[in-house]
């Protein structure tokens, strides 16, 4: 089976209490709508909340979950400096399922259906040419950096139509599936070929900023 994997440490650097001041009227704020969202999950047999945050454990705990755990993480995983890395290379103690989903409590639009669509993805494609996969966000438009457009040639032609353009996908940090193995033989919460989910409209927006967290209320109602 498959376990979810949901990170949510005390504190934040650039959103203030993101995780569990009222978002949107809702009490427990993105910790209680990720948390329930993942609740309908009938695919998954453990979700594993993960927080040194006492008023993230009562939120979980108040909520009427069997197939949760709550992982008090150790407060040297739980620092500014503490990086992803750090935290992949910890997962593997928590479970010893085949799998493992990890989410955010940030990307607070991803439904049931959606997750439990890229678990059979997944699962459809493991014996494949796909080893994991991760839930990506398509642009198919200009993109640019320093030294001038990465994805067209202006000297072939200065503004083709944009449906021509081969596409690039941003990672939104939604979804990742892979293997407990590949934690373990990699340090990593993917493979070495993943799929690429792509994620539609506002499923794909990640609250990273302040006024992300204003944007997505605003979506959310």
């Amino acid at each position: 089976m498959i376990t979810v994997f949901l990170p949510c440490r005390k504190g934040s650097q650039r959103v203030k209490n993101k995780n569990i001041r009222p978002f949107a009227g809702i009490d427990g704020g993105l910790a209680r709508i990720k948390l329930e969202q993942l609740s309908k999950m009938k695919m998954v047999d453990e979700i594993i909340l993960s927080t040194n945050d006492k008023d993230i454990i009562d939120i979980g705990q108040r909520l009427d979950i069997p197939q949760l755990k709550i992982d008090r993480r150790p407060e040297h995983l739980c620092t500014n400096e503490t990086t992803t890395d750090d935290l992949i290379k910890y997962v593997p103690s928590l479970t010893q399922n085949e799998h493992i989903l990890w989410t955010h409590v940030t990307s607070p639009f991803i439904q049931a259906k959606s997750y439990e669509a890229a678990i059979r993805i997944y699962f459809n494609n493991s014996t494949s040419e796909f080893d994991s996969l991760m839930s990506v966000t398509k642009l198919q438009t200009f993109i640019w950096d320093q030294n001038g457009p990465i994805n067209y040639d202006r000297e072939q032609q200065k503004w083709p139509f944009t449906q021509s353009l081969p596409p690039l996908y941003e990672v939104n940090s939604g979804i990742f599936i892979s293997s407990r193995n590949n934690y373990i033989a990699l340090n990593d919460r993917i493979g070495k070929k993943p799929y690429l989910y792509i994620l539609d409209g506002k499923e794909s927006f990640d609250i990273d900023w302040e006024e992300d967290f204003a944007i997505a209320e605003k979506m959310y109602n």
